[in-house]
């Protein structure tokens, strides 16, 4: 079992008003995402406890391209991951940004 955490700026704070969101499941070698308005804007944190180890650097791949795409400005993502793919990761993530962007 692995455990990093990762770090960024992004371009700009994620919109919408939800505080917390939860995606997947990592029951059947998925993974599940937790996410968390923080404080600062533009900071954004990602917890990663993975049951894979040696993979650090495609996680940092993964959550880059990820960061790049949606903007998870003051945001703390924890993941735990049952050995996912990094697409499922990706989709995982993407789906937690939009459940966190609703406006009412």
């Amino acid at each position: 079992m692995e455990e990093f955490k990762i770090t960024g700026r992004a371009q700009r704070r994620l919109g919408g008003i939800k505080q917390q969101g939860l995606v997947g499941i990592v029951a059947s070698g998925n993974l599940e995402v937790l996410l968390e308005r923080t404080e600062d804007g533009s900071e954004y944190s990602v917890e990663v406890s993975t049951v894979s180890d040696g993979f650090r650097e495609v996680w940092n791949a993964v959550i880059e391209e990820f960061a790049e795409r949606a903007s998870p400005g003051g945001l703390r993502i924890s993941i735990n991951d049952g050995g996912a793919q990094p697409d499922v990761v990706t989709l995982r993530l993407l789906q937690g940004i939009q459940s966190m962007e609703v406006e009412q």
